[in-house]
């Protein structure tokens, strides 16, 4: 190729493809290989993002609320309500609760990569760190991995991980032990009105040591059945937006999972991480994973 040829090819690509960006860039379309997983950080020291499907807030104006204005784009549906989504809320050792909540504490964050930030509660007079690393795994799927540092023996130490929906998540089942194998079974009034579903019999006598007594805002749970699976699960499903969201902890993470029954007001799940002594100097991590679940339950 002669070369006046090859300069007429050259500009005949640059031509081409400045057409491409130029055309992606009218249409709104994003460029090849970047992600929506992404949390934008903002003036308020909190975090935006929009994987697409779910849009919403983490650490809004400094607080540690977990997730908050949270949306199902295509239907426009609101999955929050009051103290947010994968919340840190109760936490306990034995004959100990450290405060109301972890959302009163004082918290910093940063960003670990463009999919995930960390929220970290420093230990101030609390014998331990606590951590929880936010991140977005897919464009229907939320994880948060809380971690803690025991600085002194913690015995039964328990962090309770709350999620609040809006008032449109009528619906609330969860997958429980029966004599024949394992059904899901759902949060009935009939039931009682606070459900707790342990892992096993083990469990019981950590749950009923005391702790839920303490003030503020005790609570008496009924116990309908174990909680079944490699997974403890809880779906909420919003029946007029054809909505469901599914929350689950690996149970080797979980010594409990909890809910009102289902149309008792606070319209929440709950679950007990860790339940178990740690060494001082021991670090221990459990998982919940927020997730869009395409099968309606009723």
């Amino acid at each position: 190729m002669n070369p006046r040829s090859l300069h007429r090819s050259w500009r005949t690509a640059i031509a081409v493809a400045l057409a491409f960006v130029a055309c992606a860039a009218g249409s709104g379309a994003e460029p090849a290989g970047s992600s929506n997983l992404v949390f934008r950080p903002q003036p308020d020291g909190g975090f935006l993002f929009d994987t697409g499907l779910l849009r919403g807030r983490l650490h809004a104006a400094g607080k540690s609320l977990g997730l908050t204005e949270v949306t199902h784009r295509p239907s426009g549906t609101r999955l929050d309500r009051g103290n947010g989504l994968l919340s840190h809320y109760r936490v306990f050792t034995r004959g100990k609760r450290y405060g109301p909540g972890a959302w009163d504490w004082p918290s910093t964050t940063r960003q670990v990569d463009p999919a995930t930030v960390a929220v970290e509660w420093p230990a101030g007079d609390r014998p331990f760190v606590l951590e929880a690393r936010y991140r977005l795994a897919a464009p229907d799927r939320i994880e948060v991995e809380t971690s803690v540092q025991a600085r002194a023996d913690l015995e039964g130490f328990e962090v309770f991980l709350a999620s609040y929906f809006d008032a449109a998540f009528t619906n609330a089942v969860t997958r429980v032990k029966t004599p024949g194998g394992q059904a899901d079974q759902e949060a009935l009034p009939a039931l009682g009105t606070w459900l707790m579903y342990p892992r096993d019999a083990a469990a019981r006598p950590l749950i009923e040591d005391g702790r839920w007594t303490l003030e503020p805002h005790p609570v008496a749970w009924v116990f309908p059945a174990d909680f079944a699976g490699p997974e403890a699960t809880v779906v909420r499903r919003a029946p007029a937006a054809h909505v469901a969201v599914a929350l689950s902890s690996p149970a080797n993470d979980c010594v409990a999972v909890a809910m009102p029954h289902q149309a008792e007001g606070h319209y929440s799940a709950y679950f007990s991480l860790f339940g178990r002594t740690l060494k001082a100097g021991e670090t221990a991590r459990a998982r919940v994973t927020l997730r869009l679940d395409p099968a309606e339950r009723r």
